[in-house]
């Protein structure tokens, strides 16, 4: 078996070298695929599918090489508190394209809803505001969302994929909906 291994090696080395762009580290991946393949012996098959299986070795410790060499940059220590402001204006950004069509609603759903999703307002106090029942307040801002997805859907196609909208696009490119 060692003596295959040796016809095996001149033609390894030309693999590896042709693939890995460090020449010094050439022989230390060769190095690596024998100790792999002197380990694992014991799960070669076959005497006949020695060369395979050392390409396979080396393949994969080729890939072992590249994967370790990455270099990341590190982060800046205010990139958490970046993010977090970049939702919150994405969140008021989104809001103020979605003001119009809220605004084109009845005011009996424009203002509950207005209240509920663009500026938070607990159902209680839209119920105080409004002069509703809590019960009266929840019906009220279901149905101003229904009719808001109604006129939502009315205006846009939207892509949907795993992970929620994922594109849109005007039915009427000259209405204000965007």
């Amino acid at each position: 078996m060692l003596a295959e291994w040796q016809n095996h090696k001149t033609q390894l080395r030309a693999y590896v070298t042709k693939r890995i762009d460090d020449v010094d580290a050439v022989d230390d991946i060769l190095q690596d695929v024998y100790i792999k393949a002197s380990v694992n012996l014991h799960q070669l098959k076959s005497a006949g599918s020695l060369k395979g299986w050392l390409y396979r070795i080396a393949h994969n410790t080729m890939m072992d090489f590249y994967r370790a060499r990455q270099h990341f940059d590190e982060l800046p220590d205010n990139l958490v508190a970046q993010e977090q402001d970049s939702g919150a204006e994405a969140r008021a950004e989104v809001a103020e394209c979605l003001r119009p069509l809220i605004d084109e609603l009845p005011e009996k759903y424009s203002i509950p809803l207005r209240l509920a999703e663009l500026e938070g307002m607990p159902q209680q106090q839209i119920a105080d505001q409004l002069g509703l029942s809590l019960s009266g307040a929840k019906s009220r801002v279901q149905r101003s969302r229904v009719k808001f997805r109604e006129q939502l859907m009315a205006c846009c196609d939207f892509e949907i994929n795993e992970h929620g909208i994922s594109g849109y696009s005007a039915k009427d490119p000259t209405r204000q909906c965007r």
